[in-house]
C-alpha cells in the first residue's frame, strides 16, 4: 500500500514533499485538508499539532509530519539510492540538515510573516520590518551558495526541494532583485527546469496568487 499524505496544495512544506517523492519515484496516496479539517478530532488523533504536512505508512505502522522528517524517511525507506540524502557523508549530511533547518526555523517563519498581512487583507504590501526579514533571509541563502550549483554541493539534496518550494512562494509576493540575488536566482531557474517542479509546484503556486489577488 502507497503511504499516505495529507497535504495541501498550497503549502511549501507539502510541495517540497511531493517533489521529494517524484524525485524517487515514489507514488503516494494524496489527500487535501484545509486548515480547520486539521482540528477534527480523527487528524489530531493523528497529529496533536494540527500541521501539515503528515505521512502514515501504514505497511511500516509508521506516522511521521514535519516535512523535513518525512523527506529523509522516503528517501531512505524507499530510494534506490541515497544520493538526495547521503548518510555515507557525515559533513555533507550535516551541511543538508543546516539548510534544511534554516527553511523550517528561519525562511518558513519569516515567510508567514511577510505573507500574512497580504493572505488577510490587513496590509496591501509585505510590512517593511518583514521584508527586511525576507531580505536578510534570502541573502544569507545567497552566500551558502558559494560556487556550488546546489545548496549540498555538487548534487542536488532535499535541502534544494525543499528550499525551491520556499523560495519559488517568495517569488510570487515578493520579487528577487536579480543585481542582490544572482546566484540565488540562477539556482531557483535549474531549479524550475527538474521534471517534476511544475507538475508539483504550479497549482499551489496559482493557488496562492490567486488568494493574494482576492484578499
Amino acid at each position: 500500500m502507497a503511504p499516505k499524505l495529507f497535504y495541501n496544495e498550497c503549502s511549501p512544506p507539502c510541495r517540497a514533499v511531493l517533489m521529494v517523492a517524484k524525485a524517487i519515484g515514489l507514488e503516494l496516496e494524496l489527500e487535501e485538508k484545509d486548515h480547520e479539517e486539521l482540528k477534527t478530532e480523527e487528524m489530531l488523533q493523528i497529529n496533536p499539532q494540527h500541521t501539515i504536512p503528515v505521512l502514515i505508512d501504514s505497511d511500516e505502522d509508521f506516522t511521521i509530519w514535519d516535512s523535513h522528517a518525512i523527506a529523509g524517511y522516503l528517501v531512505e525507506k524507499y530510494g534506490e539510492d541515497n544520493s538526495l540524502y547521503p548518510k555515507d557523508d557525515i559533513k555533507k549530511r550535516a551541511l543538508i540538515n543546516q539548510r534544511l533547518f534554516f527553511d523550517d526555523g528561519i525562511l518558513f517563519e519569516r515567510i508567514k510573516a511577510a505573507l500574512y498581512p497580504l493572505k488577510l487583507g490587513t496590509s496591501d504590501q509585505v510590512p517593511e520590518d518583514a521584508a527586511d526579514g525576507l531580505i536578510e533571509a534570502l541573502g544569507f541563502l545567497e552566500s551558502f551558495m558559494g560556487d556550488d550549483p546546489w545548496f549540498g554541493g555538487d548534487d542536488i539534496s532535499i535541502a534544494d526541494l525543499a528550499l525551491l518550494a520556499s523560495v519559488s512562494t517568495i517569488e510570487v509576493f515578493f520579487p528577487l532583485e536579480e543585481d542582490r540575488f544572482p546566484k540565488l536566482i540562477d539556482w531557483l531557474n535549474r531549479g524550475k527546469e527538474l521534471p517534476y517542479f511544475e507538475e508539483c509546484n504550479r497549482k499551489g503556486l496559482d493557488a496562492t496568487k490567486d488568494l493574494l489577488a482576492t484578499s
